[in-house]
């Protein structure tokens, strides 16, 4: 069973990695880009989609409206992509924005940082993977008809590739990113072309009407506005990835990171603005689910945006219609990797501070923090189901979490240049600081003002959820770190916690007089005690005197103590017993010798040593009392031993000018 086991792991994570290759899964700026950028690029999959379909609730009218949206979100972006751009220069440690917020803004905005990006990356997963499910399903119906379990799938295929490793992961994710890319610009390009030319295309919904929901004017039409922009504003999730992942990248970090970002930005902003300006000229009309064109069949199956603009592009030429909805379905599907790169390494900082639960430091096998990976699939996965795998109820959730780090990091970068200009004299370096200072408050300025917008926009429709995780997380990491606190407080060693124990009293739990007692006794003997008897509870008066009787044949020389058991009860009596003596004798350390059967399977410890486990559990909550397991093998557990000897394991010899493995 454990050459099964571990065969299996090593087929899909492969062999462990030593801790000195992790130099060897730094990226280089070719798979940095997929591995880092694929969800602020993937984002034009939806984000232009979600900004038609809140403005039909306005009919067919309300989309002349959605340019302009487009250009303003472009806008917001290319902002933001400068700012952060700083951001990667002055904090390349992998901080990011809890980096920047904690160290200018002090530990309580860099938790709401934590808390905010913490949720934004697990929405990441499932907003990202339900998308890619929508649009896999244009092209494929059965995966369109269950898209709950097809996202199921999809999360545990990306989470086994992550576990892997970075470097692995981004190699298996590049092509598909760069197909993703390939083809969206080749599409815009050939559908501007033929516009140019004079080309007839229409989408599919183009004949078809959009019920009007609403009869919108005055504050209604620019609430309806706002509410298409916070929207389309989804097109900016994933840019703070980047600044979150500078460590994995190969020297010079900061400018590869840069430049990487810089690439990610250009390319998103020309998906961005291709994509609405070739939507209103297919004519595509896009609705709200729940929502049905005039004139449409009664089974009409609505299809995404990109899948209708490139039936309309590609006519007459089908295989290039699949190529655009696969690479668009994988990306959106990969665009989750992103968040699987950024959180286990905000978790393992988080940890490493103390507000996170140690475990989420530890790289596993392949140098991946896989715990958390492993945490973050589990909650996407949950949503996922909860949510039915909606990309439009889910996105209602989105994005209130990056906009909150994104301003929160912008006014740290302020105080941040501010701090460094108070002591700089260099005339040039004050000049580029000055640069960055200013590209930062317009930065603060653009993301606080989308941040209300939000907040105002979609706050009933399902931000508040987003909200109340953000406080239920941010109040368990407060918690988390006082008891690590009043834990490090209680640990605490000073000179008076040297005094030796003035006498050692050793007591060992005595059953029947087999090999196991006689091996706990011959140990108990062996650390020459002040103090040594051997206890047992008499729940049976024929067994006791029995006892008894072999002991006084032996000529054991340790004194047996009987300890009366009126009710048949093993635990409380022997409790009762140690707690005493330790009140007796408050400065004596007294130890607890258990014997215990080792077995080989999982049934075998059901059948023993339950008594030996309840009484180490309840033991141990009694100070000044030390718990010592004897162990006595049975034949099951030298054969487990045997069979785990045989299992393959890596043994690294360290020699003067040699390494082997």
């Amino acid at each position: 069973m454990s050459k099964v086991r571990v065969a299996t792991k090593r087929l899909l994570l492969g062999r462990p990695f030593r801790s000195d290759r992790l130099a060897h899964t730094l990226l280089p700026k070719r798979i940095a880009l997929p591995v880092f950028a694929s969800d602020a690029m993937s984002s034009v999959a939806y984000a232009p989609q979600e900004v038609f379909a809140a403005l039909s609730v306005a009919g067919i009218a309300a989309y002349v409206y959605a340019p302009w949206i487009a250009v303003l979100v472009c806008v917001v972006m290319i902002v933001v992509v400068l700012s952060y751009r700083q951001n990667v220069h002055a904090y390349p440690s992998g901080g990011g924005d809890y980096e920047v917020a904690t160290t200018n803004l002090g530990p309580t905005a860099g938790l709401v940082v934590a808390s905010a990006l913490s949720v934004d990356y697990i929405l990441t997963v499932a907003v990202s993977t339900a998308s890619g499910v929508a649009n896999i399903g244009s092209a494929i119906p059965v995966v369109g008809e269950h898209p709950v379990l097809s996202s199921v799938v999809i999360v545990l295929l990306v989470v086994t590739a992550n576990l892997r490793g970075v470097r692995e992961s981004g190699m298996a994710f590049a092509i598909p990113v760069y197909l993703f890319i390939a083809s969206m610009l080749v599409m815009i390009g050939a559908g501007l072309g033929r516009w140019l030319f004079g080309s007839e295309m229409r989408a599919e919904s183009a004949g078809f009407e959009i019920p009007v929901t609403h009869s919108l004017s005055g504050l209604a039409l620019v609430f309806l506005l706002l509410r298409s922009f916070s929207t389309g504003s989804a097109a900016l999730t994933g840019v703070e990835a980047i600044s979150n992942g500078v460590p994995a990248f190969r020297k010079p970090k900061s400018k590869n990171a840069a430049t990487t970002l810089a690439l990610m930005g250009l390319i998103a902003v020309t998906m961005i603005l291709g994509l609405v300006a070739l939507a209103q000229i297919t004519k595509t009309h896009i609705v709200e689910p729940g929502t049905q064109l005039i004139g449409a069949p009664a089974d009409y199956y609505q299809k995404t945006m990109i899948a209708q603009i490139a039936q309309s592009v590609f006519s007459g030429f089908s295989p290039a219609f699949y190529v655009v909805s696969f690479a668009t379905g994988l990306i959106l599907i990969l665009a989750c990797n992103t968040a699987f790169n950024g959180f286990p390494v905000l978790a393992s900082i988080l940890a490493k501070d103390s507000y996170l639960p140690r475990q989420l430091r530890t790289r596993g096998d392949r140098l991946a923090f896989s715990n958390g990976i492993v945490f973050l699939a589990v909650v996407a996965l949950i949503l996922l189901i909860a949510f039915q795998a909606n990309v439009t109820a889910l996105i209602q959730l989105y994005i209130v979490g990056v906009f909150v780090s994104f301003t929160c990091s912008q006014a740290g970068m302020i105080r941040h240049w501010n701090r460094h200009l108070r002591v700089e004299k260099d005339p040039a370096a004050r000049r580029r600081m000055r640069r960055s200072q200013i590209i930062n408050t317009i930065g603060l300025c653009f993301t606080s003002v989308v941040l209300v917008i939000v907040l105002i926009t979609k706050f009933l429709a399902g931000a508040w959820i987003a909200i109340l995780a953000m406080a239920l997380l941010f109040a368990m990491m407060k918690a988390i770190r006082r008891h690590y606190d009043r834990v490090a407080t209680e640990l605490a060693a000073d000179e008076d916690d040297m005094v030796l124990p003035s006498r050692i009293h050793a007591i060992v739990l005595i059953s029947k007089l087999h090999l196991p007692a006689i091996r706990a006794l011959a140990y108990a003997r062996a650390i020459r005690a002040d103090t040594l008897e051997a206890v047992v509870v008499n729940v049976d008066q024929q067994e006791t005197a029995n006892l008894a009787r072999e002991w006084e044949d032996r000529q054991i020389p340790v004194q047996l103590k009987v300890i009366d058991s009126p009710f048949r009860e093993i635990t409380k009596p022997i409790l009762e017993y140690v707690r005493r003596v330790r009140k007796d004798s408050p400065r004596d350390l007294i130890t607890v010798f258990i014997p215990e059967y080792v077995v080989g399977h999982w049934w075998e410890q059901v059948l023993h040593n339950q008594t030996a486990l309840r009484l180490k559990s309840r033991l141990l909550f009694t100070p000044g009392v030390m718990v010592t397991s004897v162990p006595w093998q049975l034949a099951s557990s030298e054969n487990a031993d045997r069979r785990l000897r045989d299992v393959p394991t890596q043994i690294t010899l360290h020699q003067t000018g040699r390494d082997d493995n």
